[in-house]
């Protein structure tokens, strides 16, 4: 009996070893649509553009990177959610976003609702215009306070840029005014003009504006100071409050569940292999100041919950919210 078990249990391992092999054998036979759903020059379309290229020689398909902006990134993940199931239609972004559309009332997705395969993980800097009177952190936490709102050049609504500006107004108390643009990199430009006075976006987004001195750096949204070259060092926010808890934005590629189980297996062999060893995205977040988080699956999808926790519950509280996140199956931080 204890044979025949074991002669059972043997087989189903070859034929799940089998199975596995041949999910992983996905060969695309027309290129790839991916749409990034903010403008070109952001964060979320330079990391994708870097791991499109390794995704091509790896799939030895061409990835064609479409900039489809509109409606803080929901217009064009909308596209790729409503696209065939085939494989053949994906999106990029930051994490916390998808997992908020839900909220805002843009779109009705859930995070669940896609694969993630991330790539880097990105933290905000607050820079002002180098003219302006603000001489550090602090002085812009005072600005905030005192009633006379900066304005604050942004990628719209639910954007890293304004989710970190959220986040500020429920540590202080204070207020500031939003200015939207059509992705970060003209939110960044915005400040360099003196159309606004400060930009909340991504370092990767202002790092070249920062080394060529056209904005300031106040502070990082983090725990720990930035050591940049070129720049020097960008103090953390908690040096200024202390009980201030950054989370880390998450950016990736994300595939709409539903598409065939060969299309997921062959992607999250080569986010194990050939992404998570490449010295592309390597380079990329060392000249950006980014972190490399290639993660995919249940790991992925844990490394992003806080960030939308967090995210759901600032844009709910702050009168920006539609649904509940509880609603939503999204507890609070």
């Amino acid at each position: 009996m204890s044979v025949l078990k074991n002669t059972l249990i043997a087989s189903m391992a070859v034929l799940a070893s089998t199975a596995m092999t041949n999910a992983a054998e996905w060969k695309p036979e027309k290129p790839i649509n991916l749409i990034v759903p903010w403008g070109a020059g952001g964060a979320t379309d330079l990391v994708t553009r870097v791991v499109a290229g390794e995704l091509e020689s790896a799939l030895g398909q061409k990835v064609v990177v479409v900039n489809q902006p509109g409606a803080s990134g929901a217009i064009g993940s909308k596209a790729a959610l409503d696209a065939d199931r085939d494989g053949y239609t994906w999106t990029a972004g930051a994490a916390k976003d998808l997992g908020t559309y839900a909220v805002t009332g843009r779109l009705d997705t859930k995070i669940e609702d896609w694969h993630l395969f991330l790539s880097s993980a990105n933290v905000n800097v607050i820079s002002v215009n180098p003219d302006s009177k603000l001489a550090d952190m602090g002085a812009f936490v005072d600005r905030m306070k005192d009633g006379k709102p900066i304005a604050v050049g942004t990628s719209g609504v639910n954007s890293a840029g304004h989710s970190a500006m959220e986040s500020l107004v429920a540590a202080t108390g204070g207020k500031y005014k939003h200015v939207t643009y059509e992705g970060g990199a003209k939110a960044v430009l915005s400040t360099v003009a003196g159309e606004t006075e400060a930009s909340s976006q991504l370092l990767t987004e202002q790092f070249e504006m920062l080394k060529g001195k056209r904005i300031r750096p106040l502070a990082a949204l983090s725990t720990e100071p930035l050591e940049l070259e070129g720049i020097g060092t960008v103090a953390p926010i908690t040096q200024w409050l202390p009980e201030y808890n950054p989370t880390p934005i998450h950016f990736g590629i994300f595939v709409p569940k539903g598409v065939p189980a060969e299309v997921v297996a062959t992607l999250e062999e080569i986010w194990s292999t050939k992404i998570k060893g490449s010295q592309a995205l390597k380079d990329y977040a060392n000249a950006k100041g980014s972190v490399v988080t290639v993660l995919s699956g249940e790991e992925a999808q844990k490394a992003v919950r806080p960030s939308i926790q967090v995210s759901a519950w600032q844009l709910f509280d702050g009168g920006q919210g539609k649904v509940s996140p509880e609603e939503l199956g999204i507890s609070r931080p």
